[in-house]
């Protein structure tokens, strides 16, 4: 019971890490290096903690994004 819960659990992570690679894909980013995409996203958590307009600001992109292809 225990290995199973292990294996779905796994199974979970691995398909978030894919969907999170998906985004990137999805954002042009595929081929950028990965520190610079770390350091970008490390600079977005902290803008997002302090401005609630720009969160607001770029989840109506990212929403804009996912209505162009049906997402």
């Amino acid at each position: 019971m225990r290995q199973a819960s292990s294996t779905e659990a796994r199974k979970k992570d691995t398909r978030e890490k894919i969907e999170l690679g998906g985004l990137i894909a999805k954002a042009g980013l595929r081929y950028e290096k990965r520190a610079v995409l770390l350091g970008a996203l490390i600079e977005l958590g902290r803008r997002l903690k302090a401005d609630e307009a720009e969160r607001a600001r770029l989840a109506a992109i990212g929403a804009k994004a996912f209505g162009n292809d049906g997402e």
